[in-house]
């Protein structure tokens, strides 16, 4: 089954927004029309059998003055957030002879009804006030193109829209929006530089939210209420929470669209060059990490999209702006992460990017949370700044500074799931404080899961043997682990992939067995190569043989071929140690 939704003008010639989602709540076509027939062309493949169609336009007008029954019962509910309903009669031009909505029902021959068992149904629905009831607003979105508005305001209500609508995929039932169409829209939202582009967008975002509203209808009706009677119409929506109530009206903020304008136009314009800065970061932070020979599971970023810039530049609370200079009060315009395995891993990149950058910043959310007698949200959040050649530019935009989260991978899955629900989704409040109570719960078997890995790591360098006897076989990466856990009890763990790499550097000195690096290791004064080091940080195990290595064997170490993408690093490094070879 499909479900069709329809934002559609009350003139015959007016721009429409027309959406179609499948039988698993995928978006399938999200576009524009504008008379009957091309209405009718964009949904002919999705409309010859069970649908359900949800428009935004009086179907049902009977009422020669006035409001109908539908639109006053709405209004009771609904007006105290901005979300009442136009008056609708047969007194105006529009509906004098009928209604455009009930001839678009009957060229796709529908039926106007609830009733499940009609397989193929059309409903009257308001954007609106479904917003309001979905995603517990309080107050609608001032996206519609009215007397003062300006477009950086409607701009930023449209993308907050587009966000609470992207939620929708983790509610029951759900809504797919990952697709290359509902990606450019919102891409064209962002970059709109005229009221006419967003009205033509917001058409279509609005289409999106009737066609779930309709898949709400075919999946879930008992969410859904219903204002007015079948003789003279009947408007579908959301059900509003009980407890639900309005938020005071925002006070204007003369000045403020120019200031957000123009910072939106900077950004826009300085994007490319953001990116960059991002991926060279990316790089920049691996290439520590590895030199360190730090234990992680990854490291990734992003620039912020013109998007979530755009909409978090606009935002608001009590009247006042929460980024009154937006260019240099977001400071997660570039963003990375990095996740290791245990949770001492977390402090060791801490301590190791601290002495790389300039540290503005550093909240250890773990222990703030724990600080307050509770679990819940736990991660490093470092707000970095430096001036390395190459990755920090020229420009308003804040390039040379990176905002980079660190958390174990158990930490990671609590909060990517968590935000997901709570700050993504739409929670019912009356299971609002059950969630809350698994969520601590989740959290507090998480960290005792992250105490246990530690333990296990320890207990594993404690009981770990020293593997010396003779291989015939050639030194793989496993056979490297496993007798470096016993030579450097108290180094850390490497990247299963460096100790591939090491074993392949050995080859090149032309160490095959573990009998013949033992041997090469016991010519090596552990403790003076350490204080010459002055390690910031718990060195890993490749880092401890890469060093021991360096100073056994100076410059034919540096000049392996395995080696030529860091030459310069170890005659660096080399020099610290004061050995010539």
């Amino acid at each position: 089954m499909h479900c069709i939704g329809i934002d559609l003008a009350w003139g015959d010639r007016a721009h429409t927004g027309v959406a179609v989602l499948d039988d698993g709540g995928r978006l399938e076509l999200v576009t524009g029309a504008t008379d009957d027939a091309s209405i009718a062309r964009a949904l002919a493949p999705y409309a010859e059998r069970d649908v359900v169609v949800a428009i935004d336009a009086p179907i049902v007008v009977t009422n020669a003055t006035g409001a109908r029954a539908a639109e006053r019962a709405l209004g009771a509910d609904f007006a105290r957030f901005d979300a009442g309903a136009h008056p609708t009669n047969t007194g105006r031009p529009e509906f004098a002879e009928g209604s455009r909505a009930s001839r678009l029902v009957a060229a796709l021959d529908l039926t106007v009804t609830l009733d499940p068992q009609t397989s193929r149904r059309a409903i009257e629905v308001y954007p609106h006030a479904a917003s309001i009831a979905l995603f517990r607003l309080g107050r609608t979105l001032k996206y519609k193109n009215k007397p003062g508005r300006s477009l950086v305001a409607m701009r930023g209500e449209l993308l907050r829209l587009t966000q609470l609508l992207e939620s929708l995929a983790d509610a029951t039932p759900r809504l797919d929006l990952h697709t290359a169409a509902w990606s450019d829209l919102v891409a064209g939202i962002a970059g709109a530089t005229r009221k006419a582009d967003l009205q033509r967008a917001e058409d279509q975002v609005d289409a999106v939210l009737c066609a779930y509203v309709a898949r709400l209808a075919a999946l879930d009706p008992q969410s859904l209420a219903t204002y007015g009677d079948d003789a003279s119409g009947v408007v579908v929506t959301p059900r509003l929470p009980a407890d639900h109530q309005p938020e005071p009206r925002p006070a204007r903020q003369p000045g403020r669209d120019r200031i957000v304008d123009e910072a939106v136009r900077i950004f826009r314009e300085g994007h490319p060059r953001l990116e960059r800065a991002a991926a060279a970061y990316v790089d920049h932070v691996r290439g520590i990490l590895d030199e360190a020979g730090i234990n992680y599971l990854s490291v990734t970023g992003r620039a912020k999209s013109l998007k979530s810039f755009s909409e978090k530049a606009a935002r608001s609370r009590d009247g006042r702006p929460l980024h009154p200079e937006p260019l240099a009060d977001i400071h997660d315009q570039i963003g990375l992460r990095v996740i290791t395995f245990l949770r001492r891993d977390v402090a060791a990149v801490a301590e190791l990017l601290a002495g790389e950058f300039t540290v503005l910043d550093d909240r250890d959310l773990g222990l703030e949370t724990a600080g307050e007698g509770r679990f819940g949200y736990a991660s490093r959040h470092l707000q970095l700044a430096v001036d390395t050649p190459g990755i920090a530019g020229d420009g308003p935009l804040t390039a040379t500074e990176v905002q980079v989260q660190v958390r174990t991978v158990l930490q990671h899955a609590w909060a990517e799931y968590e935000h997901a629900i709570r700050y993504k989704g739409s929670i019912p409040l009356a299971h609002a404080s059950e969630l809350d109570r698994r969520f601590t719960l989740a959290a507090g078997l998480l960290e005792l899961a992250d105490e246990q890995f530690t333990a296990i790591h320890e207990q594993l360098q404690q009981d770990a043997e020293l593997v010396e006897e003779a291989d015939d076989t050639a030194l793989s990466g496993r056979d490297l682990a496993a007798y470096l856990a016993g030579h450097y009890r108290d180094a850390g763990w490497s990247r299963e992939d460096h100790y591939v790499w090491m074993a392949a550097l050995l080859g090149e000195l032309g160490i095959t067995r573990v009998p013949e690096l033992a041997a090469v290791l016991a010519e090596v004064d552990e403790a003076e190569l350490t204080s010459r080091l002055g390690y910031r940080y718990p060195a890993a195990a490749v880092r401890r043989l890469d060093d021991a290595l360096l100073a056994h064997f100076g410059e034919r170490y540096a000049a392996l071929p395995g080696n030529a993408a860091r030459r310069e690093l170890l005659a660096a490094r080399l020099a610290r140690i004061g050995t010539a070879g």
